[in-house]
């Protein structure tokens, strides 16, 4: 665009001694209004995507906060966390989510960018220099947006699967340290009803309340009955099962 000056300013002898062309592009900027073309608005807007997929918040101005809220707690929800760390992890899982989700989203911002121009826009048998270098600055700022996205989708896509890696560790050894546990505490609690003694699962320094101890002694004992049965009618032989029906 042509800069236009506007000859009612009125310039002192002082500002045109000193520096004349700076009152004269402080004039002409009064009428700049960007870029008119087709070609110069698609470069500006290119210049405008953010995709603030490094940004401190994972929520960009733009983005609804209540759908990132809900979006942590149906993660919340699916792994069911007991300790600080799992739901630290958990909440840089749905961070880090929340971020991969958006990157198709912007793919298409871009893409759409490159469908804008309209039919005859362009003169392809006698192309302007200028429209020429802008169209070529264009597309390769676009492809630069495009291989960035692709960048940070990769690095995300492994920050997510190697923070859920850890959780399903971690809730594993956790489970199996709980399950463990609640076994030993269930065989104390048998004792103790053997020896006509109430029983606190605190007492041995047990973190489950005498409800869930006694759950799990009922399921071990049902367990166990149960693998008694499946022995005796589907493995034993002849003889076995003949005993075991005159029980």
């Amino acid at each position: 665009m042509t800069p236009t000056i506007d000859t009612s300013i009125q310039v002192t002898d002082q500002v045109i001694n000193n520096d004349p062309r700076a009152a004269i592009n402080r004039a002409n900027a009064q009428h700049s209004t960007g870029p008119r073309s087709i070609i110069g608005k698609q470069h500006s807007a290119l210049n405008a995507i953010t995709h603030g997929l490094t940004s401190q918040s994972p929520v960009l101005p733009a983005e609804d906060p209540a759908a990132f809220n809900r979006h942590t707690q149906d993660l919340f929800a699916e792994y069911k966390p007991k300790t600080p760390t799992e739901k630290q992890l958990i909440k840089e899982l749905a961070d880090t989510s929340w971020r991969m989700n958006r990157i198709p989203f912007l793919e298409r911002d871009i893409l759409m960018l490159s469908v804008t121009l309209p039919a005859g826009s362009i003169n392809v048998d006698v192309p302007d220099l200028q429209t020429c270098r802008a169209v070529e600055d264009a597309l390769r700022r676009q492809e630069r947006l495009l291989a960035s996205l692709s960048m940070h989708g990769h690095r995300l896509s492994r920050q997510f699967h190697k923070t859920l890696d850890k959780l399903r560790e971690i809730q594993a050894d956790r489970r199996e340290t709980e399950e463990r546990d609640l076994k030993r505490a269930a065989g104390i609690l048998e004792l103790h009803k053997h020896k006509g003694i109430p029983y606190d699962p605190a007492e041995d320094g047990f973190v489950f309340s005498k409800a869930e101890v006694e759950t799990c002694s009922r399921r071990l004992i049902h367990l166990n009955e149960a693998r008694h049965v499946e022995h005796v009618r589907f493995y034993a032989g002849p003889h076995i099962k003949k005993e075991a029906q005159t029980l």
